[in-house]
């Protein structure tokens, strides 16, 4: 049983993200008029995470257009917001939850949204200085202040946004190097056609992609000047590390909620306490075929945001959505639905060299994932497809001849 919020309780938001903010707009729009506080560890009001490897990095994205909302609309809203702070504990007997400042704020309910941190190379020399992560806009402001024509830079780990960052910074005139330890890029992402297309892609950008390799450690005695891989050391200026994130599930787990490979939810969103909720990347729920999972996508954040909000107000509505990724490198636009599986049947669409083209994934006939490039209409209709569980026949997506919209047939 859920327990719907009554209009003079506080609810209160962890976490100023993507879901942070979409639960302001939602419950907004489901008819909350109680207050709401979000808190959040950054000086920034929510913002998008997305354009921060790509465009932002690049200098085409205005930092005024990566926040999701303008302050105006907290305060218009009676959201109060409230940044450069964490929470340190949840005490789910008192209904109250302790900040790092030292107030205490009490609540009704309360949405976990906390996100992830990055995971921290454990080598030989980590500490240089040089050596960069990318999760915030203060870290891409850092970057770019060292991100020149003719500098070597090394990226750590072959995954979206290491591609992201080397297709930047080759656009940028900058020798980069990728080094994977897997023997592919975007392994654990993407199928094996993509990764050979996107791998020949960097490359014919002049980036160095050294698949296979794992980093030993990191040169030199103040800054980092080279990365030791395979028995070699490779130079290098300036490295970046993409070698994936941990879910921030600490505060959940020490209040005693259920915890896996991070913040256990229901399909309404609701955690093991039926007063706390959790959404987005921090999350470990039940997808559609059944398996439990943690997914670090804006799909996610914001659809369980919507659900979490639904649930709290009275109106509950089972979390089903069909998971979608993008990432963009050059001039290429790849876009995700779903999620594949080994020993799904893997169909090609169109032709690589033409630089548009779609992997299609079949699981016993039905259309389970699919990945474009530069084709968006196979993208859409592939969603549209996967969340109907619709009956597919290859021979009908491999022929050109028919329109995307009608291979049902």
């Amino acid at each position: 049983m859920i327990a719907r919020a009554t209009m003079s309780q506080n609810i209160v938001i962890i976490g100023a993200g993507q879901a942070g903010a979409q639960a302001v707009i939602s419950l907004r729009a489901e008819g909350f008029t109680g207050p709401i506080t979000m808190v959040g560890d950054e000086a920034y009001a929510p913002y998008q995470r997305p354009p921060l490897s790509k465009a932002y990095l690049m200098g085409t994205f205005e930092r005024a257009r990566l926040f999701l909302k303008p302050d105006s609309f907290y305060r218009d809203n009676d959201c109060e917001l409230i940044v450069n702070t964490s929470v340190t504990a949840i005490d789910r007997a008192a209904k109250m939850v302790k900040l790092s400042d030292g107030r205490t704020l009490p609540y009704g309910q309360l949405l976990i949204a906390t996100g992830t941190r990055v995971r921290p190379i454990q080598c030989p020399g980590a500490d240089l200085s040089g050596i960069f992560y990318l999760r915030s806009i203060a870290d891409v402001d850092m970057l770019q202040a060292v991100f020149h024509t003719g500098k070597k830079l090394a990226v750590i780990g072959g995954g979206f946004i290491g591609l992201e960052v080397a297709a930047v910074a080759a656009k940028h005139g900058l020798e980069v190097t990728v080094f994977e330890a897997m023997e592919r890029v975007m392994a654990r992402a993407v199928s094996k056609q993509v990764s050979d297309f996107f791998e020949s892609a960097h490359r014919a950008a002049g980036v160095t992609l050294l698949t296979g390799t794992g980093v030993e450690g990191f040169e030199g005695k103040d800054s980092v000047t080279g990365v030791r891989a395979g028995g070699k050391v490779y130079p290098a200026d300036i490295v970046l590390v993409g070698i994936g994130v941990h879910a921030n599930m600490e505060i959940a787990a020490k209040a005693g909620l259920e915890c896996k490979n991070g913040i256990e939810v229901d399909k309404f969103c609701m955690t093991s306490d039926r007063a706390i909720f959790a959404a987005g990347d921090c999350t470990f729920h039940e997808g559609r075929d059944g398996d439990w999972m943690r997914l670090e996508s804006v799909q996610n954040a914001i659809d369980q945001a919507k659900h979490a909000a639904a649930a709290m107000v009275g109106k509950p509505k089972p979390y089903n959505e069909v998971p979608w990724f993008w990432s963009d490198q050059y001039d290429l636009k790849l876009q995700i639905a779903g999620l594949a599986k080994p020993g799904d049947e893997v169909v090609v669409r169109g032709d690589p060299v033409s630089r548009k083209f779609s992997v299609f994934h079949l699981r016993d006939g039905v259309l389970a994932a699919v990945e474009s490039i530069n084709t968006p209409a196979d993208y859409l209709v592939g969603r549209k497809l996967i969340a109907e569980r619709a009956q597919v026949a290859a021979a009908r997506l491999t022929d050109t001849a028919i329109p995307i919209k009608n291979v049902v047939g």
